[in-house]
């Protein structure tokens, strides 16, 4: 039997289909809890879930949780390969809830074995992605956060802008509460400024007369503001970014206690230059591409660090991968550029890229799938990531005078 489900906010259509392509079964499910219990009766119906594919078009969301919670295989296909593959039913393409389920099942029936399935990861790191991911979010925030503080003391005052732009982050908002407009820090010498600062522990980098010099020569705003209105405005701008930054750091907290019980972190926390925050990510978001593949080659194709290759008669190009995991590569090219400055063995392979006229993108890229070997095989032998054993192993050889390959 095959099943296909065409999913949507409100309602969920579901046909279930034997091996010769008939129509067994068919129906409409509401987005509720007792439409989603009795679908999965209606299917136990049917057989044992572990021998009901299910094709979907999407990756995650309640659907796809409820049915491997249930013992279903899911199919996930994208959307884009299941509209080009529509002709196939006519050349309409001819669209209905009913009829994207029978074509979905009709799909999975005839091409399921070329499709790979979507397998359950383990509850650790999807925890440990979920709190990475938010984390990310919140630093997107908080940038825009910052920008937009930056813009507002640009238009009302450009001179607490230049203090801002030159004092640690926590003392900026420090004193942008305390002196949110030009009239508020009228009094302040540099002396006054210094000794404010050295209270609230800055770390020196400026003096206080080079701090005043820049708060008094910059242009005066052209503001038709009030005095009062401009203080409201920076004031709560700047309790905005504290906000997130607190979140932030509550985050890092929640990650790294994760990471305490994580049996992977054993695994990848001895490798250079691989802080809390860049651990979780990695094991986030490389983790569930480790649990289902099937061979290091694919860890590395779906991990986004290959190019892609199309040869067709004399014509061959190799491009940049851009079906991807996304957020997968992001978080390993971060750890790969960052342990370059950590690893003898990651910086001779960047530096023989870059010796072969490699951008500094397609150069990370290349160390990062070399990264993606040294993780599979731990992980493979569930043997932690050991500095020494790489040494011994000749993997690190600054002395050699052909290229590493990568």
């Amino acid at each position: 039997m095959f099943i296909g489900w065409d999913w949507a906010t409100e309602t969920h259509d579901v046909t279930v289909m034997d091996d010769t392509g008939k129509r067994i079964d068919r129906w409409e499910l509401a987005h509720t809890e007792e439409g989603f219990a009795r679908t999965l009766a209606r299917l136990r119906k049917h057989g044992a879930p572990g021998d009901l594919p299910v094709a979907i078009e999407t990756t995650r969301g309640l659907a796809v949780d409820r049915l491997l919670a249930a013992g279903h295989p899911i199919v996930p296909v994208h959307p884009n390969a299941f509209h080009a593959m529509r002709a196939r039913w006519g050349a309409s393409k001819a669209k209905t809830d009913a009829g994207d389920s029978m074509k979905l099942a009709d799909y999975l029936r005839t091409d399921g074995h070329l499709l790979p399935r979507l397998e359950p990861t383990e509850q650790a790191t999807l925890d440990l992605q979920a709190l990475t991911r938010q984390r990310a979010d919140h630093i997107e925030a908080r940038v825009a956060a910052a920008n937009q503080l930056a813009a507002l003391l640009d238009e009302h005052w450009p001179g607490g802008k230049a203090v801002f732009a030159n004092l640690d982050s926590d003392i900026a908002m420090a004193f942008l509460q305390r002196y949110p407009t030009p009239t508020s820090a009228a009094r302040l010498t540099a002396g006054r400024l210094e000794a404010w600062c050295k209270r609230r522990g800055y770390s020196g980098k400026k003096p206080g007369s080079a701090l005043i010099e820049r708060l008094r020569s910059a242009p005066a705003a052209a503001s038709r503001l009030g005095e009062a209105v401009v203080g409201q405005l920076v004031r709560v701008q700047v309790q905005l970014v504290e906000g997130i930054r607190t979140t932030i750091r509550t985050l890092d907290k929640a990650i790294t206690a994760t990471l305490g019980t994580h049996p992977y972190a054993l695994l990848f926390e001895t490798m250079p230059r691989i802080g809390k925050v860049s651990l979780g990510q990695v094991i986030g978001e490389i983790g569930p591409i480790l649990e289902r593949s099937r061979t290091c080659e694919q860890l590395i194709t779906e991990a986004g660090v290959v190019p892609v290759t199309r040869a067709s008669g004399k014509s061959r190009t190799v491009a940049f991968r851009f079906a991807t995991n996304r957020r997968a590569r992001l978080a390993l090219t971060t750890f790969a550029d960052n342990s370059r400055h950590g690893s003898d063995w990651a910086a001779k392979i960047y530096n023989d890229a870059r010796a072969r006229k490699k951008r500094h993108p397609h150069a990370v890229r290349i160390l990062a799938r070399a990264w993606l070997r040294v993780m599979w095989a731990c992980w493979r032998d569930g043997t932690c990531y050991a500095p020494a054993t790489h040494q011994a192993n000749s993997k690190i050889n600054t002395t050699a005078e052909a290229p590493l390959s990568a």
